[in-house]
């Protein structure tokens, strides 16, 4: 599910800005963002993230400015001018140079003289505070999930409402598939024998029972009733529900395609191929729930 947030505050003489923001993932992924010094508290921020969001890729990204101007030191790489200033005494005697190296000379050398910033080591309150931060950019971020999910869920009952009224149709249809296939089979015989012959009615019986017995749906729409009630069920969970949705839309879509296996006639065809297309919506809608 997507979403963002955004928080900052200030400790320890940094301003602290964390943006948060989430797309839709099969699976839980976080990926930080943050100063290098501060890579120690990653697992912590990780966790922090975790404990709302259960499903879908989320990005944090932390920035750090400097209150003020921070203190710095300097360092001098005396070996390396030690090899500079030999390698300038063996210049002048291969090539037979008399200048002088001087300071300004030195200093203007790369990576001789070295300005870093003086940085405390990371420590708990550090940690504490980044928590905190990140806590109230992702409770910005559930929020936009939540009202994107309720979207979700009122479009997931308008599709099962659909499915349910497909599915009384198929109730409706089944019994009679039997009837018209009997009515059928026997023209066409009669057709055949063109009254030559009377119809063996046992055998004529016979082939229809084992019709009757491969076209049966019963079960399936027996079993799609229940998959219905357990999805409404599972909408209405408090905890993370999208694994389980999509585990009841693909025994829903295995049901919906033996009927279409089994049956042999135009009308209930037609509904089972709408069925698939509701299906398949709500499968790629559920993909985004978490």
């Amino acid at each position: 599910m997507t979403g963002f947030g955004q928080a900052n505050r200030s400790f320890a003489g940094y301003n602290v800005f964390i943006d948060v923001k989430s797309v839709n993932h099969r699976y839980s992924e976080v990926s930080i963002r943050m100063p290098k010094e501060w890579a120690v508290f990653e697992d912590a921020l990780k966790k922090t993230v975790l404990q709302a969001v259960r499903r879908g890729r989320v990005d944090v990204f932390v920035t750090a400015e400097r209150e003020a101007a921070s203190a710095k030191s300097v360092t001098v790489d005396f070996a390396m001018a030690d090899a500079y200033l030999q390698a300038a005494e063996q210049l002048k005697e291969r090539y037979g140079y008399a200048e002088q190296i001087g300071l300004k000379d030195l200093l203007t050398l790369p990576d001789l003289v070295q300005m870093k910033e003086l940085r405390k080591e990371p420590d708990e309150a550090i940690q504490q505070e980044l928590c905190a931060c990140l806590q109230e950019a992702v409770g910005q971020l559930s929020d936009m999930r939540l009202r994107e999910g309720a979207f979700l869920e009122q479009d997931i009952r308008e599709r099962l409402t659909e499915l349910k009224r497909l599915h009384t149709e198929l109730e409706a249809l089944a019994p009679g598939v039997v009837l018209e296939y009997a009515a059928k089979l026997t023209a066409r015989i009669q057709s055949l024998l063109q009254e030559q012959a009377p119809v063996d009615e046992q055998r004529l019986a016979s082939e229809i029972a084992i019709f009757a017995d491969r076209s049966n749906v019963d079960e399936e729409l027996t079993r799609l009733k229940s998959h219905f009630g357990q999805c409404h069920q599972v909408l209405a969970e408090k905890e993370p529900v999208g694994r389980k949705l999509d585990f009841l839309i693909q025994e829903m879509n295995r049901e919906v395609n033996t009927i279409g296996s089994k049956s042999n006639h135009s009308e209930l065809t037609a509904r089972v191929i709408t069925m698939k297309a509701e299906l398949e919506k709500m499968r790629e809608q559920i993909q985004n729930i978490e």
